[in-house]
């Protein structure tokens, strides 16, 4: 491990000591998860189908949830401020939920094979909240949502390039750690440009407007960090890909929680203060109330390319692309996100929650000021990092963490991460924090309390 820069190398020894010493007490205290990863190998690669739970020396395993909160098969219980990487942001028991999913299993069934009424009401209900959504489509999940898009943008504009942006990720196959194309769809076909960059990413759309089809960014980078996109830089995509007959894709599958029409409802033009407008929004995650959904919609012009009638019926198509999928409109997720969005994450309470979530990074910005450790997101998403290379302007770009990847700072991360779990609250390794419905500001008043805790016995390593 390579050292920080201008970090003695006796403190680098110290954190490293620390870190031992963390990971042995979580080894001494988690005996059943460990033994559970070791039956897990035996048939999954490294114990694992889904890369972002492995934590080393081994995860820990849950055994059940109710609400906020969750109990490992240990018997330690948590504050689940994880809630699924956002997706679980209406809780593990939510009876509206609950009694919903027992209704559809025994008054409708599953799968039924043919289309229902609940696809329209529920496409309704997201197309009343994501007004620049004219018409959408269902998949099964995040990344579908941005491979159809995306199929549309190539299709319309029959090119094949994609402008992304570093840190970027937009479900399994399209992430962009490091400005790299870490996927395996299409590698060749990926230009890949600086988030928040406004000068830099309107050059990258004029130089490629002939062979790109479509800017696909998110609102604030998810797992690059949770990182904003300022209004300056979304609107100058807007104007530029319309100057330049590019397809505007707003990646909203985690950002859509942020607020009641989406994080595009409150990026404002630093000009005229108008909203965001994308041509094509893709959604997932929490839309379904938990259930495996995705969602890409936007322009109907655009959408018309998945209309399977004849061109006869309809208008004049450029493009006709088939999409089918088996559970494109399984009746769980139809019928539990239609009831997630009328009666339980209302605007209401889509405005009380991130309203709460602004408090609560506040508060733990106040608590860490004056060290390495700090907080980055909106409303009720954030995520905590330890760098030193932080300056007036704040951390707006992946480049900005380049020195959580070693030292003193990595060690921190992980030091924090054991620290948090053993005082009985679940976070995600990468120091993703995700609020849940139902959550209250005594609760996260305990978290507070734990960050200051940490600031006080690591404020040698922190400064």
């Amino acid at each position: 491990m390579a050292a920080s820069p201008n970090v003695p190398k006796g403190t680098l020894e110290k954190a490293q000591e620390m870190l031992i010493s963390a990971e042995k007490v979580f080894v001494e205290q988690n005996p059943n998860s460990k033994a559970q990863h070791e039956l897990a190998s035996e048939v999954l690669p490294g114990g694992n189908t889904r890369s972002v739970l492995h934590t080393n020396p081994f995860p820990v395993c849950m055994e059940r949830g109710e609400g906020n909160r969750l109990v490992d098969i240990d018997g330690h219980e948590y504050l689940d401020l994880v809630g699924e990487m956002t997706a679980g942001l209406h809780g593990h028991t939510n009876p509206i939920i609950r009694d919903t999913i027992i209704s559809t299993v025994t008054k409708t069934g599953l799968n039924l094979g043919a289309t229902t009424t609940a696809e329209s009401l529920f496409a309704e209900a997201i197309r009343q909240r994501i007004t620049s959504i004219e018409q959408l489509r269902f998949c099964n999940s995040g990344t579908e949502a941005n491979l159809h898009a995306l199929s549309i943008a190539r299709g319309v504009t029959e090119k094949s390039k994609v402008i992304v942006f570093s840190g970027g990720y937009h479900g399994s196959v399209l992430t962009f750690p490091h400005g790299i194309a870490e996927n395996n769809v299409d590698k060749e076909d990926w230009i890949v440009g600086k988030y928040n960059d406004v000068e830099g990413t309107r050059k990258l759309i004029s130089e490629n407007r002939d062979t790109a089809a479509a800017v696909l960014v998110e609102g604030m980078q998810g797992a690059g960090g949770c990182i904003p996109g300022t209004a300056e830089f979304l609107h100058t995509i807007q104007t530029e890909t319309r100057a330049n007959g590019i397809i505007f894709i707003l990646d909203e599958v985690m950002t859509s929680r942020l607020a009641p029409g989406g994080l595009q409802s409150v990026i404002r033009s630093p000009n005229d203060g108008t909203a965001l407008k994308p041509d094509m929004t893709t959604l997932g995650k929490w839309i379904a109330g938990g259930m495996t959904i995705g969602v890409f919609g936007g322009r109907k012009d655009l959408l018309a390319a998945y209309d399977p009638r004849p061109a006869s019926e309809t208008s004049k198509k450029k493009a006709q692309i088939s999409h089918s999928g088996t559970f494109n409109n399984n009746t769980l997720a139809m019928n539990v996100g239609l009831v997630g969005l009328e009666h339980v994450y209302t605007p209401e309470a889509c405005i009380e929650l991130n309203s709460m979530g602004d408090w609560f990074r506040r508060l733990l910005q106040e608590r860490c000021r004056g060290t390495k450790m700090t907080f980055t997101g909106l409303g009720a998403v954030c995520n905590i990092h330890f760098t030193s290379q932080i300056d007036k302007a704040g951390i707006i770009s992946g480049d900005d963490l380049v020195t959580e990847s070693n030292g003193v700072e990595s060690i921190l991360k992980d030091l924090f991460w054991y620290y948090a779990v053993r005082k009985g609250y679940w976070m995600a390794r990468r120091g993703l924090l995700s609020l849940i419905l139902g959550t209250s500001k005594v609760e996260l008043q305990g978290f507070l309390d734990v960050v200051e805790d940490f600031v006080q016995e690591h404020w040698g390593l922190l400064t």
